[in-house]
């Protein structure tokens, strides 16, 4: 974990966090909504102190168990992309400490280029000590959460574009084991925070749960074999009805609604011993719709189906990091059980397609991307190059640029 730069952090503008201990150090000036906190600092810790006094995160992905550093280095993204753009976007300032033990002052106005190359940059650029971000203003901690669901890929771009304009976030659920006519179906959520003193009673008592556990709820290795073909589409289609008998509007605690996997505590066990793979493109708007529709297509077909299959579309707001991957277009996210090398020559499949469409793959989530393909998605990895730390390297990088 990082440490607060030369002087005392409570003395920084606004709140402050020390990522050391889950509980604040000092709470600055809120009516500016500024966050100072060590890189170490976990998103959950962040939340501990900020809602109580009216703020949220500005972009937060799908588990609060990330440190503030790992945000920023791989410019994580979320469900309000259309409208808040990468968290990176809400960075003010970071320190970085590169390994000939200079420290640079990181901002749009200094050292800008190490700011651009930091944000979204791996961790490649040196150790950010500590980041200065940008909250947003909430009035509880509760969110009006709407389920639609629906039953072609038409259907949810058509949910999409109307609910980017009403909805601060929105994102859904698709089914990608489903073919022929029911190919594209899935369920839709958007969402916003919800306005003034809201009545206990109206949280649904489904969604109390998470509320009454202090802990999250352990998970065993699951046998790799209960995920095949046959359970997973069987998952999928009980899902899918459930959700759909749900829909409708209904006021949630914001951690049912951002973080529904934080619950389960070692979630990925649920895959086996041999584990899964992720992977995340975004294909660019143009031809978005057909490559989306040959990729489901060529998932259902091999069987190799996912029950974590996100669909979203982004937004046009650049984000300042070199290597950020979102871009505006529709991304499409899923989690694959290990099952042999058929999953890496599907996987290898998708890449020819969303190369094709001029899109990329999120190096986030990826453990096999080839060289060849990551230089194609990011051009610009050779600028970024110059900005790597000369001790700082991974075993990533190593692969995507030999």
């Amino acid at each position: 974990q990082g440490k607060p730069w030369t002087q005392d952090p409570s003395k920084a503008e606004g709140l402050t966090q020390q990522g050391s201990s889950p509980k604040p150090t000092s709470v600055g000036d809120k009516t500016r909504g500024l966050l100072r906190c060590e890189a170490g600092t976990s998103l959950a810790e962040i939340l501990d102190l900020v809602v109580p006094h009216g703020y949220f995160l500005p972009v937060t992905p799908g588990t609060k168990f990330v440190s503030v550093g790992g945000a920023i280095a791989n410019d994580v993204h979320g469900k309000n992309h259309h409208r808040a753009g990468t968290f990176g976007s809400h960075v003010l300032q970071f320190e970085l400490l590169r390994s000939n033990g200079e420290r640079l002052l990181c901002s749009p106005n200094q050292n800008e280029d190490f700011f651009k190359a930091t944000i979204g940059g791996l961790g490649l650029t040196g150790l950010i000590l500590w980041a200065e971000i940008k909250l947003k203003r909430i009035e509880n901690t509760l969110i009006d959460e709407e389920i639609i669901s629906f039953s072609t890929l038409d259907d949810f771009f058509e949910l999409s574009l109307a609910s980017d304009l009403t909805h601060e976030y929105t994102v859904a659920w698709i089914d990608c084991l489903a073919s022929g006519k029911k190919l594209g179906r899935g369920i839709f959520f958007r969402g916003n925070h919800a306005v003034g003193e809201q009545v206990r009673t109206q949280v649904r008592a489904i969604h109390e749960l998470p509320l009454r556990l202090p802990l999250r709820l352990p998970l065993p290795n699951m046998p790799s074999l209960l995920l095949n073909h046959f359970t997973l589409k069987a998952m999928n289609s009980v899902w899918y009805s459930l959700k759909k008998k749900q829909q409708g509007v209904h006021t949630v605690p914001y951690d049912s609604f951002f973080y529904p996997l934080d619950r389960l505590h070692h979630w990925n066990r649920l895959y086996g011993k041999k584990g899964f793979l992720q992977y995340q493109c975004v294909i660019p708007f143009g031809d978005h719709q057909n490559t989306i529709k040959k990729m489901l297509a060529q998932i259902a077909q091999t069987g190799l189906g996912s029950f974590l299959s996100v669909l979203k579309i982004f937004g046009d707001k650049p984000s300042p990091g070199i290597l950020s991957f979102p871009r505006p277009g529709v991304t499409l996210a899923l989690d694959f059980p290990i099952h042999g090398q058929k999953i890496f020559k599907l996987l290898d499949g998708l890449d020819i397609l969303v190369i094709q469409a001029g899109g990329k793959v999120y190096p986030a989530k990826d453990a096999r991307m080839s060289a060849k393909n990551f230089q194609d998605f990011y051009p610009q990895w050779k600028e970024f190059s110059n900005f790597i730390d000369p001790k700082f390297s991974s075993s990533f990088w190593r692969r995507v640029t030999k």
